[in-house]
């Protein structure tokens, strides 16, 4: 070994012993291992009841409202049984049809954005104090294929709905979840 490779070879084996004595520091977000004696994320994530959203516009609203609802509860739960419930969350929801671009021959839009603005708070159960209160937006564009494909417009429509409702649905997962990790 020639004498100016000696310190790089030295460093590496620093950087890797260094990266083996921290290694079990870290632990995933939504792991399963907790504290001794304490509750994992998972846990207090699936302690959380969702009320049913309420939405400020009759009509499409409604159900959008119920997916947003139904994704969170799949996202807390992992699909499985809650556990007692030790939170309720509170959301309401508002949406936005914007057209984006239009045919310049016919003025019809091509292109359309829908959006969701929701705002939520979590409550305890046995105190009834809000823990933790936000607001989220999701916006996701369709295609509008014109007056001749009806159903493709409607179809489009739905489904940048249930787009717009996981994104919110996740958004407010990961702020639960960073409130069941740091406490804040």
């Amino acid at each position: 070994m020639s004498l100016p490779e000696f310190p790089r070879f030295t460093r590496l084996l620093l950087a890797l012993a260094l990266a083996g004595l921290v290694a079990g520091c870290f632990q995933p977000l939504y792991g399963d291992q907790n504290v001794v004696g304490g509750t994992g994320v998972r846990d207090k994530m699936s302690a959380v009841d969702v009320v049913p959203v309420v939405t400020a516009q009759p009509g499409r609203l409604p159900r959008v409202g119920g997916e947003v609802r139904n994704e969170l509860i799949y996202q807390l739960t992992g699909g499985g049984a809650p556990n007692t419930t030790g939170y309720k969350l509170f959301i309401n929801i508002s949406s936005t049809n914007l057209q984006v671009i239009a045919d310049a021959s016919t003025n019809r839009s091509d292109v359309q954005n829908y959006g969701i603005d929701a705002s939520f708070r979590l409550v305890e159960v046995g105190t009834g104090k809000q823990v933790v209160t936000g607001s989220t937006f999701s916006r996701v564009s369709y295609d509008t294929p014109g007056q001749e494909q009806r159903f493709a417009g409607v179809r489009g429509l739905r489904d940048a709905e249930n787009r717009a409702a996981k994104v919110i649905a996740e958004n407010i997962r990961s702020r639960l979840a960073s409130y069941f990790t740091a406490g804040t």
